[in-house]
């Protein structure tokens, strides 16, 4: 028979039946923690990835578009600057311009005095009313077609000053239109 202590098979079945129900729990347990590791661990390593990518691909971004900024304000600037030369050149040309159209009229205007002083003496010398009066209407008419002649140089001087003036401006407004006129294609 058997004793109180003595173990029976029954008894030794179930305890074998617990270890190995322990033990299996163990290595099930080992085995879940390991699997969790090994997810956490993917699941760090694709987050970190994907951090790495997006972070990459933003700078990336970011260098481009700073790139083209900077590359539209070198455009710009070196745009402004041919334009502010042109508008010193016009002005060059216009204050050229002006500057022999008053030396012209400023010719006119000694000469006219001078075949005034001329006709003035010439009428003081005069004996007759007759030669008063012819003289008097030669210096008019003189007068008149020099005044003529004068005003249609300096209406043509004028109007050539004025091509030449605008010029360097007409050109650089054709460069605006062609240049901003046209939708421009993103790159």
């Amino acid at each position: 028979m058997t004793t109180p202590n003595t173990p029976t098979p029954v008894t030794t079945t179930a305890s074998r039946a617990k270890k190995v129900v322990a033990d299996a729990a163990v290595e099930t347990g080992a085995a879940t923690k390991q699997a969790a590791e090994t997810t956490v661990a993917a699941a760090q390593d694709a987050v970190t990835k994907n951090y790495e990518q997006a972070v990459a691909l933003t700078k990336e971004q970011v260098e481009k578009a700073s790139k083209k900024a900077f590359e539209a304000y070198e455009e710009l600037t070196s745009f402004n600057k041919e334009t502010v030369d042109a508008l010193v050149q016009s002005s060059t040309v216009l204050a050229k311009g002006l500057e022999n159209l008053s030396k012209s009229f400023v010719a006119y205007a000694q000469s006219s005095l001078e075949s005034s002083v001329a006709a003035t003496k010439a009428l003081l010398a005069v004996k007759t009313l007759r030669e008063a009066v012819d003289l008097q209407s030669e210096f008019a008419k003189t007068s008149f077609d020099t005044l003529v002649s004068e005003a249609t140089k300096t209406s043509e001087l004028s109007v050539k000053l004025a091509n030449e003036a605008i010029e360097p401006i007409s050109a650089r407004v054709n460069a605006v239109v062609t240049k901003f006129g046209k939708p421009r294609l993103a790159a």
